[in-house]
């Protein structure tokens, strides 16, 4: 899991540069619902002051991560920000071994393949092969979404010790986001465990309408849980029992597969 950016752990760490984790919440502070940002803007999501955050920008945007235009003296992210995911998706070991993983999914459902991992309380979709029936496009790679409704995160949380799902469901921001979203824990805890027996996780509708995924654990050679590979489909055209049927066994197939143990 993450560490928040102001807890004790971080602030009595004598190894952090906290010159360095400070430039990181500057960068961090831009997403969707903050595309563009003036200097008191980024201070106050960042808890800097003033004269701290213009020396953080001024320094992100010599660097080329950060762009400001004269008129408004707004700042935004440039397209440099996209090499670091760039170079980790190529980086990655993960993503190498589950490639060719992936594309055959991907061929022979002809659905949306993913490629997910867990930081924190989110997955996060580091690998995506997207269906030409795919309902919601606004899920790209390094889109985050909450583990505890999606099929991917359940399967992540299923292979890991109990005490360490538990303090994830705990750290969760557990709402309903449809009709169908679980939201007791014990049900949730139920789900999880089910999992466990059957290994595969499902989930449908429990955050977007329409949408139903079956996804499995990808386990190191330790036994530790890596991420998860998971299958999306409309649920306008597979019944639940029909999806499970059609690629629980595939999708727990290629979990092994990517598996390196």
């Amino acid at each position: 899991m993450t560490v928040d950016k102001n807890s004790p752990a971080r602030k009595a760490d004598p190894l952090m540069v906290q010159s360095v984790a400070k430039a990181f919440r500057v960068l961090e502070a831009f997403d969707s619902g903050h595309p563009r940002m003036t200097l008191s803007q980024i201070a106050q999501r960042t808890d800097l002051d003033l004269s701290g955050a213009q020396r953080f920008a001024h320094t992100l945007q010599v660097l080329g991560y950060l762009d400001k235009d004269p008129k408004t003296r707004q700042f935004e992210l440039t397209v440099k920000s996209l090499d670091r995911a760039y170079h980790f998706t190529r980086s990655s070991r993960l993503v190498d071994r589950a490639l060719p993983i992936l594309q055959y999914l991907s061929k022979e459902t002809e659905e949306t393949v993913n490629l997910t991992v867990l930081d924190g309380t989110e997955i996060v979709f580091i690998s995506r092969f997207l269906s030409r029936h795919v309902l919601n496009t606004d899920v790209i790679i390094g889109t985050r979404l909450p583990a505890y409704c999606m099929a991917p995160g359940r399967a992540i949380l299923s292979a890991m010790p109990p005490e360490d799902a538990e303090a994830i469901l705990a750290a969760s921001d557990i709402k309903a986001h449809t009709p169908n979203t679980i939201t007791d824990l014990q049900a949730l805890r139920a789900s999880i465990e089910q999992t466990r027996l059957d290994g595969y996780a499902t989930a449908f509708e429990e955050l977007y309408r329409g949408d139903g995924s079956v996804a499995a654990p990808i386990l190191g050679a330790d036994g530790h849980v890596m991420g998860a590979v998971s299958v999306a489909a409309s649920t306008l055209r597979y019944s639940r029992t029909a999806m499970i049927e059609t690629f629980a066994t595939m999708i727990v197939a290629a979990a092994r597969s990517i598996s390196p143990g």
